[in-house]
C-alpha cells in the first residue's frame, strides 16, 4: 500500500548540515499534507516542520530559521534541509503524509520507517 521512504540521515558535527528526503508512492502525493517529525530516545514524537498540499509551511520554534521544508510534487518527494545542526536535533526523523478532507477532517495518515540523525562532535 502507501509507502514513505526516508533517506539522508547520518552523523554530522554541530553546526553542520544534512538534507533529508522522503519519497512517497501509492498516494496522490500533491493533495497530501506532508510533515517531518522526530523522536529522540525517551521523548515524545514531535512535529518539526510541515507543508500543506497548497504549499503553506510551519516550523517548530526550535528549528525555525535553521530548517527548511519543501516538496516536489513532480517527484513525489518532500525534503527537509537542516542547517546549523545542534546536538539536541539528534533523533529519528519520520516522514508523514496526511489527507485533509473538504470538511477539515484529517486522516491519521501514513508514516515512513524513519532515518537516524545524530549531531555530535
Amino acid at each position: 500500500q502507501v509507502q514513505l521512504v526516508e533517506s539522508g540521515g547520518g552523523l554530522v558535527q554541530p553546526g553542520g548540515s544534512l538534507r533529508l528526503s522522503c519519497a512517497a508512492s501509492r498516494i496522490i502525493f500533491s493533495i497530501y499534507d506532508m510533515g517531518w517529525y522526530r523522536q529522540a530516545p525517551g521523548k515524545q514524537r514531535e512535529l518539526v516542520a510541515s507543508i500543506t498540499s497548497s504549499g503553506n509551511t510551519n516550523y517548530a520554534d526550535s528549528v525555525k530559521g535553521r530548517f527548511t521544508i519543501s516538496r516536489d510534487n513532480a517527484k513525489n518527494t518532500v525534503s527537509l534541509q537542516m542547517n546549523s545542526l545542534k546536538p539536541e536535533d539528534t533523533a529519528v526523523y519520520y516522514c508523514h503524509a496526511r489527507f485533509t478532507f473538504s470538511d477539515n477532517r484529517q486522516e491519521n495518515g501514513y508514516w515512513g520507517q524513519g532515518t537516524q540523525v545524530t549531531v555530535s562532535s
